[in-house]
């Protein structure tokens, strides 16, 4: 039929989708070229993309029977739009870091999946929409890793490899080995995980480690609320440790912990499909929600950054700060030591953590011996941060250098830094995720793991987190009880985010200090200001219930007795 045969409405339908169709493309192209900072400089052009693609997506489907006929509509564009929606979501997700929107990321890409979009990408004799499709998968894993949907993980793995293979076969592409090292970089970030809780019929079983109401003690009745945690910044560079998508196993599990686990939703996953919509009209009703209260403080994360990209994010989230704001800056880095004679009380001269390992000026750097690394972020660096609250943890070998930060402007200011050594049969595990940030990220795996413990039935589990839940509670006493601690504290306590990672920090140093593999203080902790050893580090109330929580572990003989400990 000649255009001259087709019905005028049916005409302006085809138009309409067509000028819809390109309208959303340009947007989502324009989307890269907008800073990664700055939330006003982004958020009305996210939303005028997200309002076309909404009348998109509904106009597909109100009109699918004529743009089947008139337009020659295929399931894979169907697939592409929603795979465009999907990607939408989750990047307004890391600029936001409501994890809300992955959850509506996660129901866009299942619909493809469920309604087989892409299932014959491979006949359209087009290698390029097999790569969206491939694209489309490692797009959907991440979503799925973040959502802790480890069940469907393994299957999306399983159709990707074959997808492959398809690929491969079908066109024998000159890419085919980098999708190769796609898939073996999710089975390895899989494979990171060193605990396995297994359920009644020994299945295995995932459960968020996000903040959730019974997750950290609550205030007392009273306690004045001062600081609140606003703006993250999450670094990853540590050398060889498993990584994917730009993501290393540190810097998710700290960017988890600093989430809350959104209202309504399981915290163990055990489907393997998640939550589909039953109607394709059902998927993106509500495309018009944003953004609304902010649940979770706002993350930056940045894997491998250059030093001039750390800086220009410092100071984004610096200028982002409300009166009563924290910064959390969080450093999973390679340390980089520093010169062999300090000069000026460790600002620049006793090294720092390597963001980046990228080396500039090499040859120059071998003829002085004085030239430092141009990416080794010195705590010098940070000090004109520190004109507003600053929550510092730095996961390193050379964390230690941080310990001594002047307070110059007066204002709180609180480092958690990483043990400097760790004992031998833990440093081959470092490429896995560390063991600091295991630590905070959830204390009792972190425990199980120092103990060699590899799976745990989750009634095990259920019991012993109970246990750590009281552990927590008693340090959270003597924190709040001591006289003797740093007024700073004080000030950060009442975050919950802050409070739990201080908590946790805690926890972490009595384990390490009880366990008989952890041989001194540079296996240790360290914290600045310097919590009190004897009342709260140390104390004899929370060393008695670590013990009683190894007996119900059946791991007690690892541990020091507490008269050995205290010799």
């Amino acid at each position: 039929m000649s255009d001259e045969e087709i019905p005028e409405q049916e005409r302006k339908i085809v138009t309409e989708f067509c000028y819809l169709l390109d309208k959303s493309k340009q947007l989502f192209n324009g989307l890269r070229d907008l800073p990664q900072y700055g939330q006003r400089q982004w958020q009305a052009y996210f939303g005028r993309t997200f309002d076309v693609y909404t009348k998109l997506w509904k106009f597909q489907q109100q009109n699918r029977q004529v743009l089947d006929t008139r337009y020659g509509l295929k399931r894979w564009q169907i697939g592409e739009i929603a795979s465009k929606i999907g990607q939408l979501y989750y990047h307004y997700y890391l600029r936001t870091s409501e994890t809300n929107y992955l959850h509506e990321s996660f129901s866009f890409y299942s619909a493809i999946r469920m309604r087989a979009y892409y299932s014959k990408a491979n006949k359209e004799d087009k290698p390029d929409l097999m790569v969206k499709k491939l694209r489309y998968y490692a797009r959907f894993i991440v979503v799925c890793l973040l959502l802790n949907k480890t069940h469907l993980v393994r299957d999306l793995v399983r159709e990707l490899s074959k997808q492959i293979q398809d690929y491969g076969s079908t066109y024998d592409p000159g890419d085919q080995l980098e999708w190769s090292l796609v898939l073996g970089e999710v089975q390895a970030f899989l494979d990171a995980e060193p605990l396995v809780i297994l359920d009644t019929e020994s299945s295995p079983v995932t459960i968020s480690q996000r903040l959730q109401k019974d997750t950290v003690p609550p205030l007392e009745p009273g306690t004045e609320v001062r600081l609140s945690l606003q703006e993250v910044i999450i670094v990853g560079n540590r050398k060889d440790q498993v990584k994917f998508s730009e993501l290393t196993v540190d810097m998710f599990r700290m960017l988890q912990t600093l989430e809350r686990e959104p209202e309504g939703l399981d915290a163990t996953e055990q489907t393997t499909n998640g939550a589909q919509p039953e109607k394709e009209g059902e998927t993106g009703e509500n495309d018009e929600n944003i953004p609304g209260k902010r649940e979770n403080p706002h993350k930056y994360l940045l894997y491998k950054p250059t030093f001039s990209q750390l800086y220009t994010f410092l100071a984004s989230g610096f200028k982002e700060l409300p009166p009563d704001g924290v910064m959390l800056v969080y450093l999973s880095s390679t340390g980089s030591t520093g010169c062999s004679k300090p000069e000026d009380e460790g600002a620049y001269d006793y090294g720092g953590v390597l963001t980046n390992s990228r080396k500039e000026g090499e040859e120059l750097m071998k003829k002085s011996k004085l030239l430092k690394d141009m990416h080794c972020l010195h705590p010098g660096d940070l000090y004109p941060f520190t004109r507003k609250p600053l929550f510092l943890v730095v996961d390193s070998e050379n964390s230690e250098v941080f310990k001594n930060m002047p307070n110059l402007f007066g204002q709180p200011r609180v480092c958690l830094l990483s043990p400097v050594t760790v004992p031998t049969d833990v440093v081959d595990e470092i490429a896995k995720g560390s063991l600091f940030t295991l630590f905070l990220h959830c204390p009792l795996t972190g425990l199980l793991t120092i103990c060699k413990l590899s799976d745990i039935p989750i009634a095990s589990w259920e019991r012993a987190q109970r246990q750590v839940g009281r552990i927590l509670e008693e340090i959270a006493r003597l924190l709040m009880g001591c006289r003797n601690v740093d007024g700073m504290y004080h000030q950060f306590y009442g975050d919950e985010f802050l409070r739990l990672l201080l908590l946790r920090f805690v926890f972490c140093y009595c384990v390490f200090r009880l366990h008989r593999a952890f041989k001194g203080p540079a296996y240790y902790p360290q914290c600045h200001p310097e919590l009190p050893k004897n009342e709260v580090l140390e104390a004899l109330t929370v060393q008695k219930q670590l013990l009683d929580l190894a007996s119900t572990l059946d791991i007690r003989a690892m541990f020091y007795e507490i008269d050995e400990s205290l010799e």
